[in-house]
């Protein structure tokens, strides 16, 4: 007996050495590719003498060469080397201009060797991607790769995902590793909201009081239980410099950070350092609860105008985006109903109160658009006049996004409905962490259709894409940002990705595979 449970260990111990020895890829990712052909060609072997090289696209196809050798290594154990000239057993990325369309990407497999091809070193990465997560995720020293030829492009331009760094600010080396994760879901858009009622995050030179007195709040309130506060003051920002960092960091993944300045709302941070830009002049405080509060932009003072065209002229010098986000969203008209400037200022212009955030928009949007850049706001600015070139957010449903493609404007569908992470991903708390409350499981997130079936066909192509928030208010913690946004970020991408036909028991079987990914990571995932 005792011989015969030495064999079996023994023999289950060679089991685990040949396992751990050689591994077979397999190509069922997430987001699914377009198009998916197993050829009957041989596979490919990966060891540590494969190399990858880039002979064309200079030091972007160089950078990424770095990556795919980094991300095999990282799941595998295995380092290759990058070379400048392809050898036999290689994996070559290539610029072939033929292949249509700047993000699609050609990755074929056969005996002699790997191509993953596209019109732009962008494509290429995207190709990448897909290889990374198709590859095993234990140490081994040989991969085999199955015999393949993907054809694959994105079915939106604007991919995104939001981090709100205002309610709570986190290290810069956390806002890295959530651009890491957008980069392994194929996102191209990073929406950083810097600014709030509850803190001022970036630093403005000609204003420094806006962090030295608006990124703070002397305490912040405990939970639910809006009686009760910790007491201890909470603040911080970003240095001009820091978010060039993140700005830079962000493109060498093919990711374009769109900041977000809330404005004439959300703004007690500022109003906190510069009392003046508000109707009644004050004092303010940085806020320690959540909500939506009445204290905003006086849009009858001049002063305000130039104070935010200010703050946008060092917004747009370190983020070099299309696209600057100025908020508008819960905006109360209380205090300009209120303000004697501002009713000077609606009389002048024949507005009324109501419409008197549209000119702050339309005033603001004219500047930006002066710079070469153009505005995106939340679906409240179509509540009057706006001009067609402001792009919306539509995050109170579905129907403001149609609303406003009806009007000629560019729409990036958010609704709170399918893609608040900062909602429950459960009915019950069942143990997990207390949050502002919604409902919002991996199921709903995939089930988006961005495009209802009854958009007339001349308004679709003003759908320009789709992203998913995480606002902070309940989450102070990285962990818990990572368990919020995982696994519903993988729901998110196939929704912004991929054409085909949604199947959910299929989607379930690939997002196993990238659960396993996280783990090599170490990222706080939710069950």
């Amino acid at each position: 007996m005792f011989k015969k449970s030495i064999l079996m260990t023994l023999l289950a111990a060679i089991a685990c050495n040949v396992n751990a020895s050689i591994s077979s890829s397999n190509y069922n990712v997430v987001p699914k590719p377009l198009s998916v052909t197993e050829d009957k060609d041989q596979p490919f072997i990966i060891t540590a003498s494969t190399t990858v090289s880039c002979m064309s696209g200079g030091e972007e196809m160089k950078r990424n060469a770095q990556f795919l050798t980094d991300y095999v290594a990282e799941a595998t154990g295995i380092r290759m080397q990058a070379a400048e000239k392809a050898s036999k057993q290689c994996i070559r990325l290539v610029i072939n201009n033929k292949i249509t369309g700047k993000e699609a990407y050609r990755l074929s497999v056969s005996k002699k060797g790997v191509t993953i091809e596209a019109a732009t070193p962008r494509g290429v990465f995207y190709g990448i991607q897909t290889l990374r997560k198709s590859l095993p995720t234990v140490k081994v020293d040989t991969i085999t790769l199955p015999a393949v030829t993907i054809a694959d492009e994105p079915r939106f331009s604007y991919r995104g995902m939001h981090l709100d760094c205002a309610r709570h600010i986190f290290p810069l080396s956390f806002v890295k590793r959530y651009i890491d994760l957008l980069a392994m879901h194929n996102m191209n858009v990073f929406h950083w909201h810097i600014t709030d009622d509850q803190g001022w995050r970036i630093e403005i030179k000609k204003y420094p009081e806006l962090t030295k007195k608006g990124s703070w709040r002397p305490e912040t309130v405990i939970g639910n239980n809006f009686p009760l506060f910790d007491g201890t003051p909470y603040g911080g920002f970003y240095t001009q410099e820091e978010a060039r960092e993140i700005v830079r960091y962000a493109a060498d993944r093919y990711i374009t950070v769109i900041p977000e300045i809330d404005m004439p709302g959300h703004m007690l941070g500022a109003l906190k350092a510069y009392p003046d830009l508000g109707c009644t002049g004050g004092p303010y405080e940085v806020a320690t609860t959540w909500g939506v509060f009445a204290d905003v932009l006086c849009l009858g003072n001049e002063n305000v105008y130039s104070f935010c065209q200010d703050v946008l002229d060092e917004i747009m010098d370190i983020f070099p985006a299309n696209y600057i986000h100025i908020g508008g969203d819960e905006a109360p008209r209380d205090r300009w109903a209120e303000c004697s400037k501002c009713q000077a200022k609606a009389h002048e212009l024949s507005l009324t109160t109501n419409t008197l955030q549209s000119y702050f928009t339309n005033r603001i949007e004219k500047y930006v658009n002066s710079k070469g850049r153009r505005i995106i706001g939340w679906d409240e600015i179509l509540e009057g006049p706006i001009n067609k070139s402001a792009t919306i957010m539509s995050w109170r449903g579905i129907s403001p996004g149609v609303e406003a493609a009806s009007k000629g404007h560019d729409v990036i569908m958010t609704p709170n409905s399918h893609l608040y992470f900062d909602y429950y991903q459960t009915e019950g708390r069942n143990g997990g962490p207390i949050l502002i409350g919604g409902y919002v499981p991996l199921e709903k997130v995939y089930s988006l259709n961005p495009i209802p079936d009854d958009i007339p066909a001349d308004l679709r192509s003003h759908i320009i894409g789709v992203q998913a928030n995480l606002w902070t208010e309940y989450i102070a913690y990285t962990s818990i940002v990572e368990y919020q946004v995982l696994p519903r970020m993988a729901a998110l991408a196939e929704v912004q990705w991929t054409s085909a036909a949604k199947d959910y028991p299929d989607f379930l079987s690939r997002l196993s595979r990238l659960r396993e990914l996280y783990g090599i990571y170490g990222y706080n995932v939710a069950k």
